[in-house]
């Protein structure tokens, strides 16, 4: 899920390191060259490679740093998701290469090819935040001038409610449709009617730069000095500390749906990281030789 350029650059002011020494000279060549990460998401097909939706268009990319361009299509991907049961279909939003919005857009093998499914309202929307229920397909949530829902796969979308301010990232929940998260510049809000209405989820309200939430319910946050979080049921845990990153933050956070323990997260700094301990310890997705 994209976040918005303002809202990153507000976060920016936080302070930033450079970090790509731990990886191969190519790989950290082909982070820069493909501009913004917009979204990261496990490919259902293969799990040990990541779809990696960029600025220039969408990839595949493994832990050798071999990078595959998925097709000659040079999206813009601002909005990226894969679908929760059906490996080749994966959802966008976000901008042609020729200019413009590409509404709410789908491929169903494997990212090869897009259509549009829908304008969206008011559109052609640009979702830079966009998610979808684990817990219904069907739901999906974007944002565009307030927050918008497709109860059918995104063929029909309607306003549910004004947006919360500065918000950063969407989440919905994966054990109930109507439950949505956003990580927004105040902190981490939740809503159980489908957007109309928002409560504080955690008490700090240092910026929250990424919601996720996995298949089994949990909800991952990365607060700004405060450090990356995890919420099962009712109880947060700090599962890293934000010293542990220096000055980085997390940006977008992929959860391997087979193993709850292997996450994916890219930082602010451009890296790609990779944990196989549920997010306590973090090292190159890419490997240096």
């Amino acid at each position: 899920m994209q976040k918005s350029t303002a809202l990153l650059a507000f976060l920016l002011s936080f302070g930033t390191m450079s970090a790509h020494a731990a990886e191969p000279p190519a790989f950290a060549k082909f982070m820069k060259q493909a501009g913004h990460i917009h979204g990261i998401a496990v490919n259902p097909s293969e799990p040990s490679q990541l779809y990696l939706a960029t600025h220039r268009g969408l990839y595949l990319a493994s832990p050798d740093g071999k990078t595959v361009r998925v097709s000659d299509v040079n999206h813009d991907f601002m909005g990226f998701a894969v679908h929760p049961t059906e490996p080749n279909r994966l959802f966008g939003s976000g901008h042609p290469a020729g200019g413009g919005n590409l509404g709410f857009i789908a491929s169903t093998d494997g990212g090869k090819t897009w259509r549009q499914l829908s304008p969206g309202v008011k559109g052609p929307v640009d979702f830079h935040a966009m998610t979808v229920s684990k817990a219904d397909s069907k739901v999906v949530y974007g944002l565009h001038g307030g927050i918008q829902i497709s109860r059918d796969g995104g063929q029909t979308w309607t306003i549910t409610g004004p947006a919360p301010d500065q918000v950063i990232d969407l989440a919905a929940s994966a054990t109930d449709t109507r439950t949505l998260y956003a990580g927004t510049t105040e902190g981490v809000l939740e809503s159980k009617d489908e957007g109309r209405s928002w409560q504080p989820a955690y008490l700090i309200t240092r910026p929250a730069s990424l919601v996720e939430a996995d298949k089994d319910g949990a909800l991952y946050v990365f607060m700004i000095k405060v450090g990356f979080l995890k919420r099962q049921g009712h109880d947060w845990t700090r599962l890293a500390s934000a010293s542990d990153f220096g000055e980085r933050y997390f940006t977008h956070l992929a959860v391997d749906p087979n193993d709850a323990k292997r996450l994916y997260a890219t930082t602010s700094t451009g890296e790609l990281l990779a944990s196989t301990d549920g997010g306590q310890h973090w090292q190159p997705f890419v490997l240096g030789s």
